[in-house]
């Protein structure tokens, strides 16, 4: 079993490993606490169920509400729980859903926090929390959502669904897409860029191939988190603008929308950053950044169309008022028009616009 190595940021200690899980009772003491609080979704609650467990006494109960976008009734909710319990620490088993809540937990009371993902979302290596309110889903970055542990268990996501596999590897693409031309970037995280696409681009297919390959499962979970931390080493722009505009005010999936629309933000963005996204095309055998994606996102099976994921074509206008009302850093300018457009053909599932 592999033993926790120390990751780029200092304050996180990262371990890699098949069954790492099981060394959560010494992680948890580690930090100091006595009274660990685990949370997932109604989903996952027999994973908490299982960490609990092998807390033991350590635990003082599980909390399984977590819920996409992290609502921030949940969150509230959640707090109640910890008072009333009287929790020192927060262990998050599960995917974004669950790792938000626990980050938007620790913003609020600054409780350390251990983190096992079960998906390659890659928000556990970040301290961005997003949160979604009457509708709206906002962002905000404080070293107090970052967790101080994260533990990647081969075992827990082998048996991932293939779909959500698929979609939550695009996902944390997406976010190391995004740091190729972000305004802050540096030599480093455009490396560290890299580092996560190529192994999604070497790793996924094996894992479609044979979903129990423990190593190549492995291989994805540091691609997740090379994605993640450069996620929170740099600035997003209109891919990341998009989604959380679908999903916080049109309640869509958040691996899919991210899976659906990356194609298109990065072909949209490749008119002025080509030379920045050249390193996609190398890794793809491709000439456009974005197509490049497109064509990768088909063979992986991918959703392709914002239309299957139950999104009207009326809601398309709001959605692209929504997403241009502030600006934000981005390669290549855009308008309500521009954005409505590639709205359009994300919705429709078309092969991404290239034209200058």
């Amino acid at each position: 079993m592999a033993q926790p190595a120390q990751a780029t940021e200092p304050a996180v200690r990262v371990g890699f490993g098949a069954g790492i899980r099981t060394t959560i009772a010494a992680e948890t003491g580690r930090l100091g606490a006595s009274k660990a609080l685990v949370l997932a979704t109604p989903q996952q609650c027999d994973a908490a169920l299982e960490i609990a467990e092998l807390l033991g006494p350590l635990a003082v109960g599980v909390f399984c509400k977590a819920a996409m976008h992290t609502p921030v009734d949940v969150t509230e909710a959640a707090i109640r729980h910890v008072s009333e319990v009287g929790a020192d620490c927060l262990i998050a088993i599960g995917g974004g859903s669950t790792t938000g809540l626990c980050k938007a937990i620790a913003y609020r009371t600054d409780l350390p926090q251990i983190t096992i993902p079960t998906t390659y979302a890659g928000s556990e290596a970040t301290p961005i929390l997003g949160q979604t309110e009457n509708g709206i889903k906002t962002t905000l970055s404080d070293p107090r959502a970052l967790p101080e542990v994260i533990l990647y268990d081969a075992e827990l996501i082998r048996n991932l669904p293939v779909a959500m596999t698929v979609t939550s590897a695009l996902n944390a693409m997406a976010h190391a897409a995004e740091a190729l031309y972000a305004t802050d970037r540096t030599t480093e995280t455009t490396e560290l860029a890299i580092t996560g696409l190529r192994a999604f681009v070497d790793a996924l297919p094996a894992v479609l191939a044979n979903p129990d390959d423990l190593d190549a499962r492995e291989a994805t979970q540091r691609g997740a988190w090379a994605c993640g931390t450069v996620l929170g080493q740099v600035g997003m722009g209109l891919h990341h603008k998009l989604c959380h505009t679908l999903g916080g005010s049109f309640d869509l999936p958040h691996a899919e929308t991210h899976a659906i629309i990356l194609p298109h933000a990065i072909a949209y963005n490749a008119r002025a950053a080509a030379a920045d996204l050249q390193p996609i095309c190398e890794l793809l055998s491709g000439v456009n950044a974005g197509t490049s994606l497109y064509e990768f996102a088909k063979r992986m099976n991918a959703p392709n169309s914002l239309h299957d994921l139950g999104l009207s074509e009326h809601d398309l206008d709001r959605a692209a008022d929504l997403a241009t009302t502030k600006p934000y850093p981005n390669p290549q300018p855009f308008t309500r028009t521009d954005i409505r457009a590639l709205l359009q053909e994300a919705w429709a599932g078309d092969t991404p616009i290239t034209k200058s």
